[in-house]
C-alpha cells in the first residue's frame, strides 16, 4: 500500500512538472528573441512584464554578421515570437539559426516570425544584385530603425504581434505603447529642435548605416568610407575621398564602433573634418543602453561636435 502510495505521489510530482515546463506560452511570460539590441528594447516597452526579451546581438556586432553561438539554438527553439530587421539585414546568420532552432512557430511566414520593416520604404534599393557591387542589401537599406519616425512602424509591429499571441493583454500592451510613444514623440521634438540650426551639414561614415537618419534630420550624407558595403577601402580611394571631401568642406566623420578607428581616423587628420563615434544599436558605446539613450547619444554628440567648428 505504501509502495503504491509512493508510486502515486511520484507520478503526480512528474505530472506537475512536465505541465509546468508544457504549460501554454501564455500562462508564462511571453518568450521574444530579437536579433538586434534596439528592437529588444521596443519589445520590452510594449510587452512590460509580460515578456521574457533575448536580443541576439548585444550592441557591438555588425548587424549583418552577429557571431552565431550555440546557445542561441536552444534561446531560438523556446521562442514564442522572433523578431527581426528585415530587408535581409540579418541574412549572414539568420536563416542558419533560423534552421537549427527546429522551431516551427518562428519560421518565415509564420505568425511567430515578425518583420519589423512591413511598412517601412526603404532607400536605396539597387538596380542590380551582382556581388562584384559589394555586399548589396538586395530589398534597399536596413538602418531605418536610425530614423526614430521610422522605429515607431518598428514598435507597431511588435505590438501587432503581441496582441495576436496574446490578445486577453491587449490593453496592457496598448497603455505601454502609448506611454513609449509619448516619450518617444517628445524626444523626436527635442532631437529635431537641437540638429535645426545645423541643417545642410555634410558627413561621411564607414559603412551606410544613415540615409534614413540624415534625411531626418536635414544633414547630407555625402558618402561612405568603405568602397562600397562590405569592401574596405585602397589607399587610392581613401586619398580620391579625402580630395573630395576638402573640396565639399565635408565637416564629419562618423566611426561606427563595428570598424577600426584608424582609416577614419587618418581621414579625419587630412581632411580636416571632425572624427565621432557613433553606435548603430543599443549599447554599442557606453551609457546608450536603450534606444532613447542611444538617439539621444548620436545627437548630442554630432551637435557638439559640428558647433565645436564653428
Amino acid at each position: 500500500m505504501k509502495y503504491k502510495l509512493y508510486s502515486l505521489l511520484l507520478i503526480i510530482a512528474f505530472t506537475v512538472v512536465w505541465c509546468g515546463w508544457a504549460m501554454p506560452a501564455h500562462a508564462e511570460k511571453i518568450r521574444v528573441v530579437t536579433t538586434l539590441t534596439d528592437l529588444a528594447d521596443f519589445a520590452r516597452a510594449v510587452g512590460g512584464d509580460l515578456v521574457d526579451v533575448r536580443s541576439l546581438a548585444t550592441g557591438v556586432e555588425d548587424t549583418h554578421g552577429v557571431p552565431m553561438k550555440p546557445s542561441f539554438v536552444p534561446v531560438m527553439n523556446k521562442a514564442d515570437l522572433l523578431i527581426l530587421v528585415g530587408f535581409d539585414c540579418e541574412h549572414a546568420f539568420l536563416p542558419a539559426l533560423l534552421e537549427a532552432s527546429k522551431n516551427p512557430r518562428i519560421q518565415v511566414s509564420k505568425p511567430g516570425y515578425v518583420d519589423c520593416s512591413k511598412g517601412i520604404i526603404p532607400r536605396d534599393v539597387p538596380k542590380s544584385t551582382d556581388h562584384s557591387e559589394g555586399d548589396v542589401h538586395p530589398y534597399g537599406n536596413p538602418h531605418y530603425v536610425l530614423d526614430p519616425v521610422l522605429a515607431k512602424t518598428a514598435i507597431a509591429n511588435i505590438y501587432n504581434a503581441l496582441v495576436a499571441f496574446a490578445p486577453e493583454h491587449k490593453a496592457e500592451f496598448t497603455r505601454n505603447r502609448d506611454v513609449y510613444l509619448a516619450e518617444l514623440n517628445a524626444k523626436i521634438a527635442e532631437w529635431e529642435k537641437a540638429v535645426k540650426p545645423l541643417k545642410g551639414t555634410k558627413f561621411v561614415s564607414y559603412h551606410e548605416h544613415w540615409p534614413y537618419f540624415a534625411a531626418r534630420f536635414g544633414l547630407n550624407y555625402f558618402g561612405t568610407i568603405e568602397v562600397k558595403p562590405g569592401i574596405d577601402p585602397s589607399a587610392r580611394y581613401i586619398q580620391e575621398l579625402a580630395t573630395a571631401m576638402k573640396a565639399e568642406h565635408v565637416a564629419i566623420v562618423v566611426r561606427e564602433p563595428q570598424f577600426p578607428e584608424k582609416v577614419p581616423k587618418r581621414i579625419a587628420e587630412q581632411t580636416g573634418a571632425t572624427m565621432i563615434t557613433l553606435p548603430i544599436m543599443p549599447g554599442g558605446v557606453p551609457h546608450t543602453e536603450t534606444y532613447i539613450k542611444m538617439m539621444d547619444y548620436i545627437i548630442h554628440t554630432t551637435v557638439a561636435a559640428i558647433q565645436s567648428r564653428k
